[in-house]
């Protein structure tokens, strides 16, 4: 018998190539489920699953853009398909713009939107059948700690993550009783690609690791299952480490 803490489970993670989804990944696989891994790009996934596999585990790619229900409904067909089941969902898919609203686009505006909630919403409403069936499953949402700490320049990004916070809380009373639990893990700033792009970024060595964040989603996704961690937020030690407020 494995020691292992996710042994013979299946998590699916969106936004899988890099940053929190790959460290995420990687650490669920460590603890012995095969990982169904999710991004846009190609390229990226290729590398997390040569990892995961060169250290015994096991890992599926499916380049997927979570904005897209049929691309969605095919990563899950695909998952259930190949590796039987989906027992966690990991939504760490996102994107962040910082500006001034008076300075912002539309644009940014519309693809934090769709990727930060949209896409969230729509891997949760595609794994919820299955999950539902079995009696069993975890939802972990990735957010973030701008819905406790008010960022300026973030009224995009903002938005998007009190979107994800309110459907985790929605999801958490829906599925009471199923056995299916539902955690928000809001996380300050976290060391990841995300900030490369973006002029006067905070101190990156101040910052959360990813790994950090992935040990957290694991905490959430290992406890006894009479018990759920429904909100948790992960703050680097300086507390809130703020860009500044400009249009990238």
């Amino acid at each position: 018998m494995s020691d292992k803490r996710l042994a013979g489970q299946v998590a699916l993670v969106t936004g899988a190539g890099r940053g929190i989804g790959r460290a995420v990944a990687e650490a669920f696989a460590r603890e012995g489920a095969a990982v169904a891994l999710a991004a846009r790009s190609t390229r990226q996934l290729g590398s997390v699953v040569a990892g995961i596999e060169a250290a015994g585990g096991r890992a599926l790619a499916v380049p997927t853009d979570v904005r897209q229900e049929p691309a969605v409904a095919a990563l899950v067909a695909r998952t259930r398909a190949e590796l039987e089941r989906v027992d966690v969902l990991v939504a760490a898919a996102g994107v962040a713009v910082f500006a001034p609203v008076s300075e912002s686009r539309p644009a940014d505006w519309d693809e934090m939107m769709a990727v930060n909630l949209r896409g969230a919403y729509l891997c949760c409403r595609a794994v919820l059948p299955a999950m539902v069936a079995q009696g069993r499953g975890t939802l972990i949402l990735v957010g973030s700690m701008v819905t406790s700490r008010t960022l300026p320049g973030s009224a995009a990004y903002t938005a998007s993550k009190y979107g994800l916070l309110g459907l985790g809380r929605v999801l958490t009373e829906e599925l009471r009783g199923t056995g299916v639990r539902v955690g928000v893990l809001s996380a300050g700033a976290v060391d990841t690609p995300l900030w490369d792009g973006i002029p006067g970024a905070p101190d990156r060595a101040l910052m959360i690791s990813p790994g950090q964040v992935a040990d957290a989603a694991l905490f959430m996704a290992t406890l006894d299952p009479n018990a759920a961690l429904e909100e948790m937020t992960l703050m680097p030690a300086r507390g809130v480490l703020r860009p500044a407020a400009r249009r990238v």
